[in-house]
């Protein structure tokens, strides 16, 4: 099963869905995604440690690990989920289906690891949770990890983050390998939001995956939850407090792989509603035939102008102040006053004012999160 043709399996949706034959991982890659991955390839050092692991990790060892102490779905085990990879690989065009395991943890997570080929793994907590829709969500989120090949840098993650706790004990030791897995757990969680948006593509069901982000975050009381209520805690936590509430939101996430589950939801929802999106579900999407000829320069416009839509749009006190700066805003010590004190009234004002379109935004600016945490707080499930 697993090492086979998708199209050799003659597996079909278990509904109608829309099929993307040869898209490229660009039709859904999150232009902070690309971003954060050119500046971590940029890191001093970062290609010397890739280069020494790739050769040193024990893949075969941790493929071994999964084979005899998981199960490996297929159609005699998990058949269920084997239907779902099967489908998301189908409707992806994923020519080889990657193995897949369910391991014991009552944690919901999942994952996406390996280097020369990846793997993916549910954790029993996960597969326990959520229903058929949204886990098809989920097993979409992971082999859209796959097409985007960004198993091997998760791989590196996972064994830098363990090796960082073995070796914190020696002077400066772990200064050079924390620098490298800040970098790492920057792009990780940017890569979420990519593959958050291959899971949309595969599911096909946006509500689902709204569901099964607020079950991560609340679990299995769909009843006592609300999507629309979830999405405006996003909003809620994207604008509320001042400078120094913007400054705990960094610290808060730096330890964490994932991205803060309600900002996921918000951002999947934002994206849902875009052009970019219609005009794959329509049929017009990057191939991976011309991934030879794109531009890298061209990848670096797009993330400039998503960074610098981002800032003109966000709530966020920081954000705001960013663009007021940007906009050429007066007053930049009294606006520094009362962002941090949270003062209302007099330069912050003014401050609103003289910012314009720039620091208003729209309603529509948020981030999001997702499921499958390697490691550090925050483990999610996707």
């Amino acid at each position: 099963m697993t090492d086979g043709s998708h199209e050799s399996q003659g597996q079909v949706p278990s509904r109608q869905r829309r099929r993307f034959p040869g898209i490229s991982s660009r039709a859904y890659e999150h232009p902070a995604d690309r971003s954060a991955l050119v500046a971590l390839r940029r890191l001093s050092g970062f290609d010397t440690v890739f280069k020494a692991l790739s050769g040193l990790l024990p893949e075969r060892s941790l493929r071994l690990l999964f084979l005899s102490d998981s199960v490996r779905v297929s159609d005699a085990q998990f058949s269920h989920l084997n239907d779902m990879l099967r489908d998301a690989c189908y409707i992806l065009d994923l020519e080889k289906v990657p193995p897949m395991y369910v391991s014991q943890n009552p944690q919901p997570n999942a994952m996406c690891i390996g280097l020369d080929e990846p793997i993916i793994v549910v954790t029993t907590g996960l597969v326990e949770l959520l229903d058929e829709e949204e886990m098809r969500a989920v097993v979409g989120h992971e082999v859209g990890h796959a097409l985007s090949g960004h198993a091997v840098y998760r791989t590196i993650l996972l064994f830098l983050t363990n090796l960082a706790l073995k070796v914190a004990w020696i002077p400066l030791g772990n200064v050079a390998i924390m620098a490298i897995v800040t970098a790492l757990r920057e792009w990780f969680r940017k890569s979420e939001l990519s593959a958050d948006r291959a899971g949309l593509l595969v599911g096909q069901d946006l509500r689902a995956s709204m569901r099964g982000l607020m079950k991560i975050a609340g679990g299995n009381h769909l009843h006592e939850m609300n999507v629309d209520a979830f999405l405006a805690q996003a909003d809620e936590y994207e604008k509320a407090g001042d400078l120094r509430d913007s400054v705990l939101k960094i610290l808060n996430v730096l330890p964490r792989s994932h991205p803060f589950t309600t900002v996921r939801a918000a951002e999947l929802k934002k994206w849902s509603e875009t052009r970019d999106y219609q005009r794959i579900m329509d049929g017009h999407y990057p191939r991976r035939d011309e991934d030879k000829d794109t531009s890298v320069t061209d990848a670096f416009k797009e993330s400039a102008s998503h960074y610098a839509d981002s800032v003109r749009s966000s709530k966020d006190p920081l954000m705001k102040l960013v663009g007021d700066i940007a906009g050429g805003a007066g007053d930049l010590g009294g606006k520094l006053r009362d962002k941090f004190t949270g003062a209302g009234g007099g330069s912050g004002k003014g401050a609103g004012a003289a910012g314009g379109d720039a620091t208003d935004g729209s309603q529509e600016s948020r981030r999001p999160e997702d499921p499958e945490d390697p490691s550090g707080p925050g483990a999610a499930g996707s």
